[in-house]
């Protein structure tokens, strides 16, 4: 009974840890880029797109598939970098493949 009692006192400090590290997550925003910077999309700690700046180059309608494209690399590229951050914040190491949102 004391391991059961002793992984339920872990899991419930890895619970508020991760509480607390989302909480403080909310105030970051992480910037994600493609084209070489032609394109770049800010979100916040939550995961919410804050702003997207297009070099005006990329502006000719001909191009407006691979400008909807290069958005979408960007967004995935900074939610990439805010999930890093989050792990490196929480100090823990998760499974591959397994997200924490």
């Amino acid at each position: 009974m004391s391991n059961l009692n002793q992984f339920m006192k872990q899991a419930q400090q890895m619970q508020a840890k991760f509480m607390e590290t989302q909480k403080k997550m909310e105030n970051f925003e992480i910037s994600g880029n493609s084209g070489g910077g032609m394109v770049t999309v800010v979100i916040g700690g939550k995961g919410d797109a804050k702003k997207i700046t297009i070099d005006p180059n990329l502006m000719v309608p001909e191009d407006a598939e691979v400008v909807a494209d290069l958005v979408v690399v960007a967004f995935n590229d900074a939610r990439e970098k805010l999930e890093a951050k989050m792990r490196e914040e929480m100090g823990i190491m998760l499974p591959p493949g397994m997200k924490l949102f």
